[in-house]
């Protein structure tokens, strides 16, 4: 699913992946930070930002971070 290959909102493609992708998006004065549990996941996100909205993760994010997992 392309979209139209001019100007897409910031917002707009981080909701996007919010909900296409099980991941996280942190909020660090005011940018967007992108946060990630694979590698894998984070190839596929930045894939799938490049096809479908023709930019860069690092367009759309100011970082991506993996997460850190959770100790039992």
């Amino acid at each position: 699913m392309a979209t139209s290959r001019g100007f897409v909102e910031q917002d707009y493609v981080i909701e996007h992946i919010r909900q296409t992708f099980q991941c996280t998006v942190l909020w660090c004065e005011g940018r967007a930070c992108l946060e990630y549990g694979t590698e894998e996941e984070l190839y596929h996100i930045s894939k799938y930002i490049q096809e479908s909205f023709d930019k860069d993760l690092l367009d759309v994010f100011f970082t991506a971070i993996e997460s850190i997992p959770l100790e039992s």
